[in-house]
């Protein structure tokens, strides 16, 4: 009743189109995948619709921002003519459900056409740099960081699961993926000392030159290996698949060890690696923000091997979440995981919600409906729908006519 009679975006102005897709759009989708209401679906394609506009570049690439209310799109102020890949390239899920459920084709096309543009432009060694041009009509890549942190992260992670919602059919995304991974492997991938910590550099498109940090953000990536690898062509026996789910689960025992090495068992918002001390939280950057990453890694492991360690590493990270970050009527991030002294910030991401506690439920739960395998594509901010096979199989569009 709420959606329909009071969510409104006529008195909307400028948002993030990213942050809206992934947080807005795909909560309606999820909401109607299960749930079957239309009124879900309907709110869905309003805001769909709206935030489409983003797509009328010159490149056709999403300007980061939209006017909800209005028909007005542009770059963030701090971004100038550019955009980053995160952004454009973590669109596609969503739009892709919108344009099947309502069968406005617009939507998948509009969205698509990044991937269609990324694929003439992606590097012999696989990795993209985070910015691209999109104010021309051929894109072009502005600088030479790469990086599956902030950024970079979630454009990799949609490329396997565009193929894998349409039914590992569109072997192009797949290719790109293999190729993307294939990258990390040969340049990004890193051992700490003195314990052999297996870590993910952030690197350079034209040279060797690493730098040895490793985001929160990046611990996505124990669980995308790991899902690349149980999907991927060539069988799980192959000698890539067996490579990937190997370094996905060395980064899911890191992404832990960040935790764990913790006075407070919660991790920083990124470590930094040095000889002979494995790694270090900068003081800049000591903050927990209460993100999901780790514990949605430790869900896709859990669900594919069946691995009960994974659960007891999730509980440990719940039971400092719930001593050190619980407040009277929600939960708050630290300022220094290092720290037993200070109370929890007067601040809950949304997505401590969406993905956090989603992630450690479903982790915890073993009975659950979900299937990554078979069934399911969740979206970066957690939010569930069914693959294209799925819907067709169970009729889903006919009953939305």
């Amino acid at each position: 009743d709420w959606v329909t009679d009071h969510l409104n975006h006529d008195h909307v102005g400028f948002v993030s189109v990213f942050e809206t897709t992934i947080r807005s759009l795909g909560g309606l989708l999820s909401a109607y995948d299960w749930s079957g209401d239309p009124a879900f679906l309907k709110k869905a394609n309003d805001l769909g619709g709206r935030l489409a506009h983003a797509f009328e570049s010159q490149s056709g690439l999403a300007y980061s921002q939209t006017q909800l209310n209005g028909h007005n799109s542009k770059n963030a102020g701090w971004q100038g003519n550019q955009a980053n890949i995160a952004e454009f390239g973590t669109l596609q899920v969503e739009f892709r459900y919108l344009a099947k459920l309502t069968n406005q084709s617009h939507y998948a096309d509009d969205a698509m056409r990044a991937y269609e543009l990324m694929h003439e432009l992606q590097p012999e060694h696989g990795l993209f740099p985070i910015y691209v041009r999109n104010d021309m009509r051929k894109p072009a890549f502005t600088n030479n960081r790469v990086t599956f942190g902030a950024m970079g992260d979630s454009f990799y992670e949609y490329l396997l699961k565009t193929w894998l919602q349409g039914g590992k059919r569109e072997t192009k995304y797949r290719e790109m993926y293999d190729k993307a991974m294939d990258g990390v492997a040969n340049r990004l991938i890193q051992t700490s000392t003195p314990s052999g910590l297996t870590y993910m550099a952030e690197g350079v498109t034209d040279g060797p030159k690493l730098v040895h940090k490793m985001d929160h953000l990046v611990c996505f990536m124990g669980g995308s290996l790991a899902l690349g690898a149980y999907t991927d062509p060539d069988g799980l026996d192959s000698p890539r698949a067996q490579r990937d789910l190997k370094l996905g689960k060395a980064l899911a025992y890191t992404c832990y060890q960040m935790y764990a090495r913790m006075k407070t068992g919660i991790a920083p918002e990124l470590v930094k690696f040095y000889d002979d001390m494995d790694f270090e939280k900068p003081r800049d950057a000591a903050f927990y923000i209460l993100r999901p990453e780790t514990v949605e890694t430790f869900f896709i492991l859990n669900q594919l091997t069946g691995d009960p360690v994974y659960r007891e590493w999730g509980w440990e990270i719940f039971q400092s979440i719930e001593k050190y970050c619980k407040k009277e009527v929600g939960y708050g991030g630290l300022r220094d995981v290092g720290r037993l002294d200070q109370p929890p910030e007067n601040r809950m991401e949304s997505f401590f919600l969406a993905e956090t506690l989603k992630y450690l439920y479903l982790l915890m739960d073993p009975d659950t409906e979900v299937d990554i395998l078979n069934k399911h594509v969740f979206n970066t901010e957690a939010h569930p729908t069914r693959m294209f096979p799925v819907i067709d199989e169970e009729h889903i569009i006919e009953k939305t006519k």
